[in-house]
């Protein structure tokens, strides 16, 4: 067995988010083109959710999104910060995302958003998810991918090691799109799907991005962040490496946010199953409408070579 990764220190995170809960409406523009992604994908979805489950729920916007609906029947909203649940609007419940206080096959829906990229043991909270999952149960979350401020962790880089002569951890190291769509099939989940998307949001500065990623309560967390005070000096000179390598022509700087998307369900029976193999019954030539032995590039697609 091996131990849990200790990546992020959630007493600080959740204090952060308590912190951030009182002015989290200004400054939830992410939560809000997450929550109107994942509404666009369940309205697709052609069923009903008796009890869903909205895992780290922040302030509830994603679940007052998905509520507009009309097919979830009871949505529960979850996090840890007493502060945070305080702004949600329907049943609530405090819960740490890696701890869930659910039984096996007792939720028809879990959704997620923006959250389970700072838990320390995303695969042990995808495990207990499947669980939680009645048979053909949808599981739905969206994470920080591995691009995500990219441009503030470049900065810092070169500002610290220049200043300090070597860099300590300042922004979080988040999973990319493959990683995270292999941890789906390794927690056992049935049709697991995993894509991404990039959002650039501008900002007069980087200091401007720094105090509203300050205000979403999503500023450093890393156990292993530095514990010397951040200094004046390190700080502007991250804003000039900032505004040198990314700024546009009108001075305004890029940050970036990649969100990958994990769609999963719950096994059941009654789910398709992938045929074994030389039980086909078509050939494919015969569905090219293409004779045996025709090479790639005469039948329209492309040959690529070694």
């Amino acid at each position: 067995m091996t131990s849990q990764p200790n990546i992020f220190d959630r007493t600080l995170l959740s204090r952060r988010r308590t912190r951030a809960a009182a002015g989290a409406g200004s400054h939830d523009f992410l939560l809000r083109h997450v929550s109107e992604d994942m509404a666009d994908r369940l309205s697709l979805v052609q069923r009903k959710f008796a009890v869903g489950l909205n895992l780290g729920a922040h302030t509830g916007a994603l679940s007052r999104r998905l509520r507009q609906l009309g097919s979830i029947g009871l949505l529960i909203d979850a996090d840890p910060s007493a502060a945070m649940l305080a702004a949600c609007d329907g049943p609530r419940l405090a819960a740490d995302e890696e701890f869930l206080p659910f039984g096996p096959a007792t939720l028809d829906l879990v959704v997620s958003a923006l959250a389970l990229q700072s838990v320390n043991d995303l695969p042990g909270v995808l495990v207990q998810v499947r669980q939680a999952l009645k048979g053909d149960g949808l599981f739905l979350a969206a994470l920080l991918g591995a691009g995500s401020l990219a441009e503030l962790r470049e900065a810092f880089l070169i500002a610290e090691t220049e200043l300090y002569g070597g860099a300590t951890p300042r922004v979080a190291p988040f999973g990319d799109v493959r990683t995270l769509g292999g941890l789906l099939q390794r927690a056992g989940f049935a049709l697991p799907v995993a894509d991404v998307d990039s959002l650039r949001v501008t900002y007069p500065n980087a200091l401007a991005l720094m105090a509203e990623l300050k205000a979403m309560g999503a500023s450093n967390a890393l156990v292993e962040r530095s514990r010397r005070p951040m200094t004046r000096r390190l700080l502007m000179r991250a804003a000039e490496v900032y505004a040198e390598k990314f700024a546009a022509p009108d001075g305004r700087v890029p940050a970036t946010f990649e969100v990958v998307t994990l769609t999963a369900w719950g096994p059941d029976p009654s789910q398709p199953k992938p045929l074994r193999p030389g039980s086909a019954k078509t050939r494919l030539a015969d569905a090219l409408g293409v004779p045996e032995g025709t090479p790639a590039s005469d039948s329209g697609c492309e040959k690529k070579s070694p």
